[in-house]
Formats: C-alpha cells, sequence, structure tokens
C-alpha cells in the first residue's frame, strides 16, 4: 500500500501567485500601519499610552509574520520544470504548470540531486560577501538532457578487449518518481547506463568475419544501440525516466591490442582480395580456351592449354605488369 502511494503522483491545483502577492503586500503594510497609528494614537492617550502601544505593537508584528509567512508560498516555475513538495517528511503533491503560484508555505521541495543549500560567493563593494540560493534549485528540470558516458574498457564476446562510450538522451517524465523512487536520479541513471553497456558488449564480438550473419559491435552498432536504449527503459521506468535514443559514439579495439588487430584486419582484406582477383581470373582463362575452342582458331594439346592457362593466370594474377614475348618459333 506505501509503495502504491508513493508511485501515484498527485498534481497540484495552487492559487493564483498574484492575488497571494497582492494580500501579502496589503498584511505588511497593515501591519506598518497599525504599530505606526497605534505609537501615536498612545502617545495622546495619556494614562493608557502604554497598553495602546504595547497592544498596536504586537498586533502589528502579527501581521507582518503572517504576512511574510504568506509570501514564502510563493513560487516561479518556468516550462519544463516541475516542484515535488513535502509536508513535514510527507509527499503533498507535484506542481507542474508554468506560471506564478502560491502553495503551503510550509511545504518544502523536493530534490535529492541537490544537497543541501548551495552558497554562492561573490563580491559587493570590493568586500565579500555569500548569498544563499533558495528553492529555485530544488526545481526537477523535465527538459531533454543528454548523458555523455565516457569511453570504457571491457571485454568483447571473444574476449578482446574493447573500448566503447555512448551518449544518453533523455529527460525526466514523471518528477515525482524520480524524487521519491530512488536516491538521485542523474547518478542512478549513469550507474545503469554503465551496466547495460558492459553487460551488452559482453554479448557480442567486436567484429564478424565476412558473410557472417551474427551481429557484432562495429557491424550492427544501429541495431545494438536500440537493444541498450531498451534495457535502460526498462531500468530507469521506476525512476520517472524516459529514454530518448542512445548513441555509440566510441567504438575501438584497446591500445594493447589494437596494432594487431589492425594487422590482422589488413590482412584478411589482401586474402579476400586475392579471392576475388583468382576467381575472376580463372573465370576469363575458362572464357578464353572455350572461345578458342569454338572458333577453331587453334587447336592446342593438353600440355600447351596447360602452359597458356599458366601464363594467363601469372598476368591477371600478378602485381606488375605483364612483359609480352613474342614468340618467332614455332608453338611445338
Amino acid at each position: 500500500m506505501e509503495k502504491e502511494k508513493i508511485r501515484k503522483e498527485k498534481v497540484l491545483n495552487p492559487m493564483n501567485g498574484y492575488v497571494m502577492l497582492f494580500l501579502g503586500v496589503i498584511g505588511i503594510i497593515g501591519g506598518i500601519g497599525v504599530i505606526v497609528a497605534g505609537s501615536v494614537i498612545g502617545a495622546g492617550a495619556g494614562a493608557g499610552s502604554a497598553w495602546t502601544i504595547s497592544l498596536s505593537v504586537c498586533v502589528g508584528v502579527v501581521l507582518l509574520v503572517l504576512a511574510v509567512i504568506l509570501l514564502c508560498g510563493l513560487k516561479v516555475l518556468n516550462p519544463n520544470e516541475a516542484y515535488v513538495f513535502a509536508l513535514f517528511g510527507n509527499y503533498y503533491g507535484t506542481l507542474k504548470r508554468e506560471g506564478f503560484f502560491w502553495v503551503n508555505p510550509f511545504c518544502s521541495a523536493l530534490n535529492p540531486t541537490v544537497k543541501g543549500t548551495p552558497v554562492v560567493t561573490g563580491k559587493v563593494e570590493g568586500a565579500s560577501a555569500a548569498f544563499s540560493v533558495g528553492n529555485s534549485v530544488k526545481k526537477v528540470s523535465m527538459r531533454t538532457m543528454t548523458l555523455d558516458n565516457k569511453k570504457q574498457k571491457v571485454n568483447d564476446l571473444l574476449g578482446n578487449p574493447v573500448e566503447i562510450g555512448a551518449v544518453v538522451i533523455w529527460k525526466v517524465e514523471n518528477p515525482t518518481k524520480a524524487v521519491i523512487n530512488v536516491e538521485n536520479y542523474k547518478n542512478y541513471l549513469s550507474i545503469q547506463c554503465d551496466a547495460i553497456i558492459r553487460n551488452t558488449a559482453r554479448q557480442y564480438p567486436y567484429d564478424t568475419n565476412e558473410g557472417g550473419d551474427e551481429k557484432s559491435l562495429r557491424g550492427s552498432s544501429q541495431e545494438i544501440a536500440e537493444i541498450m536504449s531498451q534495457e535502460l527503459q526498462e531500468k530507469t521506468v521506476e525512476a520517472g525516466i524516459k529514454i530518448i535514443d542512445v548513441r555509440i559514439t566510441h567504438l575501438a579495439y584497446a591500445p594493447e591490442i589494437a596494432s594487431a588487430m589492425l594487422q590482422r584486419q589488413q590482412a584478411s582484406a589482401i586474402i579476400d582480395a586475392r579471392q576475388k582477383i583468382v576467381e575472376g581470373a580463372v573465370g576469363m582463362v575458362e572464357m578464353a580456351l572455350g572461345r578458342l575452342s569454338e572458333a577453331e582458331v587453334v587447336d592446342l594439346d593438353e600440355e600447351r592449354k596447360a602452359a597458356m592457362v599458366s601464363n594467363l593466370l601469372v598476368v591477371l594474377c600478378g602485381n606488375r605488369e605483364a612483359q609480352p614475348i613474342v614468340n618467332s618459333g614455332s608453338l611445338y
């Protein structure tokens, strides 16, 4: 029951702040007026002046205190911001509407990402001074934000150390859950992102051989990023966070094996290129022999065919340009 009550968000419909501001100003003016009026009347009252002054001062002070307390409930909320209030330790409600409002002045705003009341140090007329920042820092931002997850070293499916980094685009969708259900929703998101990146990187190899159908970190980065986004959303839904997108920004072998892996990739590329060249050369030789046989240009025995095949393969598969040799004698 308690868990359900915490998860349920109560949206506040506060009073107009301008009306309460007007009443507060009237209270301050009235309190000062009562004190001044009582003092003036008491000065000419003779024997009862002390009692009259004391009564007017008490009433004026009460009006001033009430007016100040009333003004403490004024809140200004910008677009895409929210207040989560607690009253004497209990959840009171959430304010999401932008504007100028008045809420219970005894309510305190909650935001676990802000520890204590920050103090900003500045200078006033050459002297240093400290300015206390009030409840404005207690607002929960509902704007779209970016979490830059720094690159970290993990082992892929094959045990090769790789470096991977990602950027998470997110926003607070439910400020009540973000403030109450977790200790610090920003740290919670960062830790969950680190864990999911490490766990996902361990499930896939960095790269696959040509023709392989399995997913890899390098060849299927977009699909893997979508998988990480779904898993991260499942982990952060209780924190009131919505994951908009996840992008892999850095992916490379670790420095200690990067050189060896580069040589391996180069060797694989050379082998693949040679294989294609040989396949093409064999096809051209077969076509040449077939065309010569069909046209009956020359009748070659098996030995001469073997020599012709050898020469053509050398010409087609060699790295250097072939030097033609003119045979002025007989083929036999």
